[in-house]
């Protein structure tokens, strides 16, 4: 990196990451220390091992141009999917979900880091046909390219990572050019056909989408997690009970609470005060990003880093909505804060190609 570069080096992002990070171990800590176990020691130690890794992998990231990034895409794309199609075959089983994968004896989640080259390739992809997608209706071949990722997720089952490649796509080519009619189209009809999709969803899954519509139709089964979501968030008023103080969390009302549930904890404990400066940062993160596109004249890098914020901010509206029981629940993580190393890996990953983009923007 030469100093161009560096002073283009987007410290408020680097900033907000690193505040939302250190919230989501107090948090992390809070909401696991009634865990039988003692778990929250060792929880928090691991989050900040994997954050180390992925910083190594992110400055690493930072100091390639992110061009060679866009001629390495296939490769580590098709990569991807190849594992993937293994975690179908291969992968080990959680919660009625094949989604993991070890590798000398180390688990991950595969579907996580698609999240990243499906957005390089797609990139790669879109940015070589810039030229003829611009101001068209064509959106049947980026419609083909986002199927095979989207089904091999979905039916592992994760429907909530594979929902995160839709507003990627679709960011992705408004950038490129693509008309807002056949945007609007593909999603009418995307729309219209969900009575057919309904058929290849499991039990489960039809369960929280019903919970969904009326919250106390199981109210000790699939609605049980949303309902005590709802009464942690409440019962937090306006400046919470304070941290390690939530009882919804720390008497086991709470499931999944150091994981997709983390934002009920951080409502019970701040408050509606803590909640609104946590998506306040999270704003900030997102306004850095958008600045960033507009900024870039590069396709690929505009491209790149319209698809990187789609991404991060699709997964917090949906998790702080699916919080609130404004949106259903699909079991995305809050990125940064919910406990997982896949996710941590993945954002940072994400983060650290965003911020190359951004640095090396004034080149063009």
């Amino acid at each position: 990196m030469d100093r161009e570069n560096i002073r283009h080096f987007d410290m408020v992002l680097v900033i907000c990451v690193a505040l939302v990070f250190i919230i989501g171990l107090a948090f992390l800590y809070s909401a696991s220390s009634s865990l039988r176990g003692g778990l929250s020691n060792f929880l928090v130690v691991r989050q900040v091992s994997l954050l180390f890794i992925g910083l190594v992998v992110g400055i690493v990231i930072l100091l390639i141009d992110y061009r060679r990034l866009i001629d390495a895409a296939f490769p580590l794309y098709i990569l991807n999917m190849l594992i993937l199609v293994l975690v179908l075959f291969m992968g080990s089983k959680r919660l009625g979900a094949q989604r993991w994968i070890s590798v000398f004896g180390v688990a991950f989640q595969p579907s996580e880091f698609i999240k990243v080259s499906f957005i390089l390739a797609f990139a790669a992809f879109l940015g070589n046909r810039a030229d003829r997608m611009e101001g068209s209706d064509n959106i049947l071949v980026p419609i083909l390219f986002f199927m095979p990722p989207f089904i091999l997720i979905a039916i592992q089952p994760d429907l909530g990572t594979a929902l995160v490649l839709l507003p990627v796509m679709i960011a992705m080519i408004f950038i490129v050019g693509v008309r807002f009619r056949a945007i609007f189209l593909f999603l009418f009809f995307g729309a219209l056909s969900t009575p057919i999709f309904w058929n290849f969803l499991k039990d489960y899954q039809k369960k929280r989408l019903l919970v969904f519509v009326k919250p106390n139709l199981d109210p000790l089964g699939a609605g049980y997690t949303i309902i005590q979501s709802k009464i942690a968030i409440g019962s937090g008023q306006i400046f919470g009970k304070g941290w390690l103080s939530g009882t919804q969390a720390h008497l086991n009302f709470l499931p999944e609470r150091h994981t997709d549930f983390i934002f009920s904890v951080v409502g019970e404990e701040w408050g509606f005060v803590g909640c609104v400066i946590l998506i306040l940062i999270y704003f900030v993160m997102m306004f850095r990003g958008i600045r960033i596109i507009e900024e870039t004249k590069d396709i690929y890098g505009k491209l790149i880093a319209a698809g990187i914020v789609s991404y991060l901010s699709f997964q917090v509206f949906v998790n702080i909505g699916m919080t609130l029981g404004l949106l259903p629940v699909v079991g995305l993580t809050l990125p940064f804060i919910s406990y997982g190393g896949s996710s941590l890996i993945s954002s940072i990953i994400a983060v650290c190609i965003l911020l190359n983009v951004g640095m090396r923007r004034p080149l063009f």
